[in-house]
């Protein structure tokens, strides 16, 4: 027996309720339940805490993201932000980890470990992965981004002038000391870059910043030998032994 239009549009109607109701349903059962619903401050904590013990960073910084957003003026708010930090830091999420240190500095920038979260954050800036207390430079650091190495000189240098007894202090100050050298040895880099591609201009430029920005470290006396010789290929004699004579009574003051 054929079907009218009617009937055909009213079956086809009732197979799409049936099948939507089918996908709500299967929807629905899909849905897990948050099993933190209903835990209290001191439990998010602890758990964070023992995920944390596990380095098990993703699910610390779930149950602090959580402990921040249900109790933002609990006992735990200020501790979980900086925990959350390091989690991000440990779990190799760095960017988060400097915005999460930036936000908590702004609203507690007198805290009691302010200068563990500037040096927490100088660290996510270049991106460590050591741990904070054994500060072992697992990275080339000469192949540092030159802005982030600046920004971290610039988190390091914040932490010795507000901190200096600080127990981050002394590290800061040799990790400053590395970045110093670090900027050095990439401009001279370049400007060796444009030397052997016969850019001497070019390479003139970089070696003199590396003289006037970086001059109290060694690479200070390879960039002024590196202008003598740019001199010296591009045929301008009266500079090349104006640089000659510096270079010696340099060398003349460390006899």
């Amino acid at each position: 027996m054929a079907l009218t239009l009617h009937q055909l549009r009213s079956r086809a109607s009732t197979l799409i309720l049936a099948a939507t109701a089918a996908a709500f349903a299967a929807g629905c059962s899909q849905v897990e339940l948050d099993p933190t619903e209903g835990w209290d401050a001191d439990r998010l904590y602890s758990e964070a805490r023992a995920a944390a013990e596990d380095s098990d960073w993703t699910r610390a910084q779930d149950y602090y993201t959580k402990l921040e957003s249900r109790y933002p003026f609990g006992r735990y708010a200020q501790q979980a932000q900086i925990e959350s930090a390091y989690a991000y830091w440990r779990d190799g999420e760095a960017e988060q980890c400097v915005q999460a240190c930036d936000r908590f500095l702004r609203q507690y920038p007198n805290h009691a470990n302010s200068d563990y979260v500037l040096y927490l954050k100088a660290l996510a800036t270049l991106n460590q992965r050591d741990t904070i207390f054994t500060a072992i430079l697992t990275q080339d650091i000469y192949e540092r981004d030159a802005d982030a190495a600046q920004t971290a000189f610039d988190t390091f240098k914040e932490l010795v002038e507000r901190f200096p007894n600080s127990r981050y202090a002394h590290e800061s100050r040799r990790r400053m000391h590395e970045l110093v050298l670090s900027q050095a040895h990439r401009e001279l880099s370049i400007a060796q870059f444009y030397y052997d591609r016969h850019a001497y201009v070019a390479a003139i430029e970089r070696a003199q910043n590396v003289v006037r920005t970086y001059q109290q470290t060694p690479y200070s006396d390879d960039a002024l030998k590196l202008i003598k010789d740019c001199y010296e290929q591009l045929g301008v004699k009266d500079l090349e032994g104006d640089v000659n004579r510096v270079i010696e009574l340099n060398q003349n003051r460390e006899r």
